[in-house]
């Protein structure tokens, strides 16, 4: 099964017009049915909000929540509200239990900083995560090339197999050291997760500008560029079962687009009836 959808339902301001912030979800939940919810990358959700979000979408419907940034190392120097490690998972597995009773979570992803390259410590760290999020499906994005370099590319997919961890296969501009190549491999019979940011090369090391997250999402796809998708998330099905494709192209408003142009091309009715609320409850 092949689903598709966005990174986030908030900005996407060509699917909802004049709809309130508050009831874009249930919207957004009739033309896509999983979102990635990147919030979470920011902070650690409180649980009303999850709790809101299972509420407003319709049974069948599925979350992607990134990973909270000082998970995956991106604080850096930067203040981390969490005085301890432990502390900070247990706030994110409290977070994140009403998607998971509901079950309406697809996984949780933890994409990794550019700088976090192929050695013993980051490969220890990831089996400590992997030890401390227990039960809860895990896809594992990289952003550093080293994983997939000749060296370590084979050892890299064995690892994660062998560990647990949902491959995250990625589209993204080839921008040297801190972008990875499209390696359309599951490592799970069950799930493979599949994010397209676009091919803005110019776009892609541009953070010392102030509009870099702008830039570096700016990017449309084309039919042949989507026609190639197609074709590798066909072959990619035959080795896993479920296959949940976000765009996140986002700037231009190209991302909704692509999205449904590629639920077309592969003969997906991606939305679902909009979620019946008892007035009696």
């Amino acid at each position: 099964m092949i689903k598709i959808g966005l990174t986030g339902f908030g900005d996407h301001e060509e699917l909802y017009g004049k709809i309130k912030p508050a009831e874009r979800l249930s919207t957004y939940s009739a033309h896509f049915s999983i979102v990635e919810i990147d919030s979470s990358f920011y902070a650690v959700q409180p649980v009303r909000n999850y709790v809101k979000w299972v509420n407003q979408t319709p049974d069948g419907f599925q979350f992607i929540v990134k990973a909270y940034q000082g998970m995956t190392g991106h604080l850096r120097d930067k203040k981390n509200y969490f005085d301890t490690k432990d502390a900070m998972f247990a706030a994110f597995h409290e977070s994140i239990q009403p998607v998971i009773e509901s079950g309406k979570l697809a996984m949780t992803l933890f994409q990794f900083p550019p700088w976090f390259d192929c050695t013993k410590d980051n490969v220890d760290m990831l089996r400590d995560i992997r030890a401390r999020m227990k039960d809860v499906p895990c896809a594992l994005e990289f952003r550093h090339e080293s994983w997939y370099s000749p060296a370590f590319r084979d050892k890299t997919l064995h690892f994660m197999a062998r560990e647990g961890w949902i491959h995250t296969v990625v589209d993204e501009p080839q921008a040297g050291t801190g972008s990875i190549p499209i390696v359309a491999v599951a490592t799970s019979p069950d799930i493979t997760y599949v994010r397209l940011h676009g091919r803005n090369v110019s776009g892609w090391h541009q953070s010392s500008h102030p509009d870099w997250r702008k830039l570096r999402y700016l990017y449309r796809y084309d039919r042949e560029e989507l026609g190639e998708w197609k074709e590798r998330l066909l072959k990619l099905e035959k080795s896993c079962r479920n296959l949940y494709v976000v765009f996140n192209n986002n700037s231009g408003g190209d991302a909704t687009d692509n999205a449904k142009e590629l639920q077309n091309m592969l003969g997906i009715d991606g939305g679902l009836a909009p979620r019946q609320l008892d007035l009696f409850q």
